[in-house]
């Protein structure tokens, strides 16, 4: 772990590491907000947020206000990278494959199955190094933004119990279903329809036997992405059909911009720092 940025804010730390992971096989970068208790040593539950495509570690913490909200509630705020990045590492053309747009699977598929294990780096290998290196808690949330809430909602569902809290602004919820989705499962996943299940959130739903975490969704009815890509409609259905806690709430005149993100963010730390505070499930 190298430390490369650090910048005093709202008492704590903004502070930006790289390393290189195991899971990925490449050098990787995270953003961590370290709140002033953990800046002297005290143990802080960890909420980590995924950011959407053609992001990486820096949007969140430039331009959503997260440090307040962190500062607030005592929490580390840990925000990744979306994908494996380098020469060495498969990429497209397209904004929506490829660097920058991990989809936060485990890849099956050449050429990407070599360092595109985004669900294991997310769940395994980053929750590790970051309580080995930083003064956090076993305590965990989690959330994200369109991709990122894709990958927020699908990593809270396939390890249950590990998540105290999960959220989401603009997930696409049914990848399965919608163009992002397939051309990202069809790529990493194979033609196998079967296979992207364990990736899309509302087959999830309706397949879970354990522990129903409560979901808080945000989004934009003036998203542009709402129609076409992101059928919020299919969650609410599929969390009535099982009986799954859900929060969705439509935010009128909203887009899918960090704008909208910012706007609602301080409902979502509230959320998670409740079910925080609350301690394991």
């Amino acid at each position: 772990m190298e430390r490369i940025e650090q910048h005093a804010s709202f008492g704590g730390r903004q502070e930006v590491w790289k390393h290189a992971s195991t899971t990925l096989g490449c050098e990787m970068k995270l953003a961590v907000y370290l709140p002033e208790p953990a800046t002297r040593g005290q143990a802080c539950p960890v909420l980590y947020w995924l950011s959407g495509l053609t992001c990486s570690e820096q949007n969140f913490i430039t331009k959503a206000g997260a440090q307040a909200h962190a500062a607030r509630h005592g929490v580390i705020v840990v925000a990744p990278d979306t994908s494996p990045r380098g020469d060495a590492v498969a990429n497209d053309p397209a904004y929506d494959l490829g660097q920058g747009a991990g989809f936060y699977v485990n890849a099956t598929q050449a050429p990407w199955a070599a360092h595109y294990r985004m669900q294991d780096y997310v769940a395994l290998e980053l929750p590790a190094l970051v309580e080995q290196h930083f003064a956090a808690s076993p305590l965990r949330g989690i959330f994200g933004h369109s991709m990122g809430g894709h990958g927020a909602l699908v990593t809270a569902l396939r390890h249950p119990g590990r998540y105290q809290s999960v959220s989401a602004f603009s997930p696409i919820v049914a990848p399965s279903q919608v163009p992002w989705g397939q051309k990202a499962l069809g790529a990493y996943l194979g033609a196998d329809r079967e296979a992207w299940k364990a990736w899309d959130t509302v087959e999830l739903i309706q397949m879970a036997r354990e522990e129903r975490l409560p979901l808080l969704v945000d989004q934009g009815d003036a998203d542009e992405f709402l129609a076409p890509q992101l059928q919020p409609e299919r969650l609410q259905a599929a969390c009535e059909a099982a009986g799954h806690p859900l929060t969705l709430r439509m935010q009128a005149g909203h887009d899918h911009s960090y704008y909208f993100i910012a706007t609602f963010l301080g409902d979502h730390f509230d959320h998670h720092g409740a079910a925080l505070a609350a301690g394991p499930n």
